[in-house]
């Protein structure tokens, strides 16, 4: 059993999400090892309380306080295994900081992952979510995840496939609180073609010779592009994009096309995926603020903190903004963060 000098009460958690949401959890302790978790985890059955496994907190919104125990991934590990010519696998801590390792592997020269530059959280929140960003996703360059399997106590290993990637989705998603990341193992190369299609990206390289790009000066190309229309949540506290782009079938976006020409979007082959921010802005949210919360004025699918807002607040925010697209545009907007927490402690 994990020595009950480790776990905390009623600690604030308003500088360990990205929100800035003044929750607090009524129990807290920090996991450095697989041994650690598995003890954390073993405390909180013998409590009968509920674990939340906490990143780095730029994907959850906290409803209110926390009521059970606050598990802080913290494991470190940043290596390299089966380098073999051009490529190598970069085997991470899930308490890694994701961008840190972004810079760590485009530094080393190795290609795959610059293009998800400066997306905030942990090494261990990655798969969940399938982070993506300016054409490239997770799953592009993940061999393998190690994981904690709560329902059999064994730590297992989950390759690309048994993941069940999508569109910002997951096996981990759809099976949530049962697998807790501890390790990820990313395949990257030298030698892999850079993915500058996207048209922000294709915009800020125009006119250079992308034969001679290295995949630092593609992770600081992505850096100044996200600067110029995303928030640091230091500065002005928000979870990044806070609504998925929807994803309609071609029908959909051909009568949406016929309806607004303008619309924008990314059709595929049989669907099209829609930009949400497109729709809200239509809606006239862009700028918003309320005193507390707000949507901000460079990029409108970034729900902000101006102010001491609550979980409350920010929820009250997107509901109205859902309803509002819904009404217009015959579109459901789903959240991307996790909500979690209930009311306050007292």
């Amino acid at each position: 059993m994990i020595d009950k000098a480790r776990i905390q009460e009623n600690v604030f958690l308003g500088e360990m999400n990205s929100l800035a949401i003044a929750a607090r959890a009524r129990y807290f302790v920090s996991v450095t090892s697989l041994e650690s978790l598995r003890q954390a985890l073993d405390w909180a059955a013998d409590k009968s309380v509920e674990p939340l496994i906490l990143g780095g907190g730029s994907n959850l919104l906290f409803a209110g306080d926390y009521p059970g125990l606050v598990i802080r991934m913290a494991i470190s590990r940043r290596c390299w295994e089966h380098i073999d010519g051009d490529e190598a696998t970069l085997v991470l801590g899930a308490g890694e900081n994701w961008h840190d390792v972004v810079m760590y592997a485009a530094s080393a020269g190795y290609r795959g992952i610059e293009n998800l530059a400066l997306i905030p959280g942990t090494v261990g929140a990655a798969p969940v979510q399938n982070i993506g960003a300016y054409g490239a996703e997770l799953r592009d360059t993940l061999l393998e995840v190690s994981a904690l399997d709560r329902h059999t106590g064994q730590e297992i290993s989950l390759t690309n496939s048994l993941c069940h990637f999508s569109y910002r989705d997951s096996v981990f998603k759809h099976e949530p609180g049962r697998y807790v990341i501890t390790t990820v193992r990313l395949r990257l190369s030298r030698s892999r073609p850079f993915s500058l299609g996207y048209r922000d990206l294709a915009d800020y390289f125009e006119g250079q010779d992308t034969r001679d790009l290295t995949p630092l000066d593609v992770a600081n190309g992505v850096m100044a592009v996200r600067r110029r229309k995303l928030p640091d949540p230091a500065q002005l506290p928000n979870a990044g994009s806070f609504f998925k782009n929807p994803v309609v079938p071609l029908d959909t976006w051909h009568a949406l096309q016929r309806t607004w020409p303008d619309i924008a979007g990314y059709p595929g082959d049989d669907s099209a995926k829609v930009a949400a921010a497109w729709l809200i802005d239509q809606c006239g949210w862009k700028g918003y603020r309320n005193g507390r919360v707000g949507v901000h004025n460079r990029q409108a699918l970034v729900l902000v903190n101006h102010s001491g807002g609550s979980g409350g607040d920010v929820l009250a925010l997107a509901d109205r903004i859902r309803s509002d697209v819904e009404a217009r545009f015959g579109i459901a907007l789903e959240m991307e963060p996790g909500v979690v927490g209930t009311t306050p402690m007292h």
